[in-house]
């Protein structure tokens, strides 16, 4: 009997212990400096930070993952209770994510080699047969593909941002699609010198802001805590600083 009492109250220890520890949300995303870099081993950057902070606000605990962005994509969208980040909220993905709330803004455009002098776009249209690194799933292929431009022809597909970035400065394309203010972080990251790339075309249909969503099969309550945390990190400094781009 005493036996039977000490295991029930081990039983319920163990289990108490365990519904105080925070649940270990899944978490994926690409790398795309300044938003989501690599730090010391550990996913970082400026919109990691709002994500870990919801998180955080929400009583949850986070594992994130880094793919390439289709990957990242097809895991937010085939599994329940995943999460993922910087994500463009179009009117074609709406109703595949619960929208918990935006995570940085961004301002895209063409950025090429500073001393390729001889690509001076002033529209989309003049781009004749210039090739342009661009991410497979990413928004902003979709949106280019839209403008008659060709996958193989026009466009070639990167897994990532980095591996765009690479493209371009092997010559083997003319442009990346990327956001102004990303451009020096990028070199950086890429150890190139200072300058050695320009934005010379925004492009207003790719400037919006980018969320944090989660799966479709992500528990109503889980999504409601979500995004009550969202709006509580929505004050804070540090939210106002990555929206604004002083960072």
């Amino acid at each position: 009997m005493a036996k039977s009492l000490l295991a029930v109250l081990l039983y319920l220890s163990f289990a108490t212990a365990a519904n105080t520890e925070p649940l270990a949300f899944r978490v994926v995303t690409e790398l795309s400096p300044p938003h989501q870099t690599i730090k010391d081993g550990k996913v970082d950057g400026i919109s990691t930070q709002i994500v870990i902070a919801t998180l955080k606000q929400a009583g949850l605990d986070s594992h994130i993952e880094v793919y390439p962005w289709a990957r990242s994509y097809y895991i937010a969208t085939s599994v329940p209770n995943v999460l993922i980040y910087n994500i463009a909220r179009t009117p074609e993905r709406e109703n595949e994510f619960h929208w918990i709330g935006p995570v940085a803004n961004y301002r895209l455009g063409l950025v090429r080699l500073t001393d390729r002098t001889d690509l001076t776009p002033n529209h989309i249209k003049d781009l004749g047969s210039a090739v342009i690194a661009v991410q497979r799933g990413d928004f902003s292929s979709l949106y280019l593909q839209q403008q008659g431009l060709r996958i193989g022809k026009e466009l070639l597909l990167s897994a990532d941002i980095l591996e765009s970035w690479r493209l371009l400065l092997k010559g083997k394309v003319d442009y990346v699609v990327d956001d102004e203010a990303a451009i020096a972080l990028m070199e950086k990251q890429l150890l190139q010198p200072q300058g050695i790339a320009r934005f010379v075309l925004a492009i207003p249909q790719l400037e919006q802001q980018t969320y944090l969503a989660a799966s479709k099969g992500t528990e109503p309550e889980l999504v409601k805590k979500l995004q009550q945390a969202h709006l509580e990190v929505q004050k804070t400094q540090l939210y106002q600083d990555v929206m604004t781009g002083r960072f």
